[in-house]
């Protein structure tokens, strides 16, 4: 027989019991995104971008630890670890994974078909061969890249404003990168009509930079450009650092090369991509596919010069050029 006190006791724990069990089931149900970055995870909120990304998330009403659960990863600028990581997350009842760096893309192409990826910034995803076109990816990659709009032969413009004389420009490639050749081809082209020769160093880490360099120095190139890659984009300072000591002017699209030392940059802003990422987040976790979203393309670019480095290599910056540039270091 159930006494009026043993009523309440059980009505006292099922009401308890309710409001649990509704937790548990949100918190089942709570969204889960993967973010695997290429570099440090000290580096990813140096350059403001872990935070960018939460800060998007923000304003879209997600927070981590009350509606959302966030399982970073950061590869630490080795490939290997990349590909473990990509194995790792892919493993996981991941929703959706924000990704950085070419070599992480490379490991989650090969890790699943079927998760969800969102580029931040980088490489052509066509030529890359994880998106049929730009305006309709049809696969499991969407996202923000800068390549879209080729700024070589900008940098190569920039470079002969400032370098008295360049006959021989320095091309720094990694040749694990998809995108690379293509860029090539089109620098070249633009190269030859100006009478400039191209030398091609490669570095596919950061233990080959400084080897890359002494080939350069060796060729007597008059200049460096970097084309676009997260391992370079990891390892600025020393790249910065080699081309002062070998005195060569430099230039990439990454934009805080020139706050690394580099001479200077000319591209769109990278941390921003991060804090739109979020909106490709918030659309596949909706229900969206990633193969129906378009990949977003710059429509601003900025140019910062580093005056310091420039007084170190011994070269005056046109005041044209000065008066253009959106940050003087």
């Amino acid at each position: 027989m159930i006494t009026r006190r043993g009523l309440l006791v059980a009505f006292g724990v099922s009401a308890l019991a309710a409001p649990f069990a509704a937790l548990a089931q949100g918190q089942g149900k709570m969204p889960r995104v993967g973010f695997l970055y290429y570099g440090s995870r000290q580096s990813a909120i140096e350059a403001g971008r872990y935070p960018a990304f939460i800060e998007g998330m923000r304003d879209l009403g997600y927070v981590e630890g009350k509606n959302l659960v966030i399982e970073s990863r950061y590869a630490e600028g080795k490939p290997e670890r990349a590909s473990a990581l990509a194995t790792e997350l892919a493993s996981l009842k991941i929703d959706v994974i924000v990704a950085t760096g070419s070599q992480t893309y490379r490991a989650l192409q090969l890790a699943t078909s079927t998760v969800p990826i969102v580029v931040t910034v980088g490489v052509d995803p066509v030529a890359g061969g994880y998106a049929a076109t730009m305006a309709r990816p049809g696969r499991n990659f969407t996202g923000l890249t800068d390549t879209a709009a080729d700024l070589n032969p900008k940098l190569l413009e920039l470079l002969m404003a400032v370098t008295s004389k360049l006959a021989r420009l320095g091309v720094l490639l990694q040749p694990e990168n998809a995108s690379h050749p293509q860029q090539l081809t089109k620098l070249m082209l633009v190269a030859q009509k100006l009478g400039v020769q191209v030398v091609l160093a490669e570095a596919a880490t950061a233990d080959t930079i400084d080897s890359a360099f002494t080939l350069l120095s060796r060729e007597r190139v008059n200049a460096v450009l970097l084309l676009s890659d997260s391992v370079f984009l990891q390892q600025q300072r020393q790249i910065a650092a080699q081309a002062i000591a070998y005195r060569l002017p430099s230039i990439t699209a990454a934009p805080n090369y020139a706050q690394a030392g580099g001479l200077l940059c000319y591209g769109s802003d990278l941390t921003d991509n991060f804090r739109r990422a979020a909106t490709y987040v918030d659309k596949i976790l909706k229900g969206a596919k990633p193969g129906d979203l378009p990949f977003e393309q710059p429509t601003r670019y900025y140019l910062t010069i580093n005056l310091k480095t420039a007084k170190a290599l011994g070269l005056t910056i046109p005041q044209s050029l000065l008066v253009s540039a959106d940050k003087v270091i």
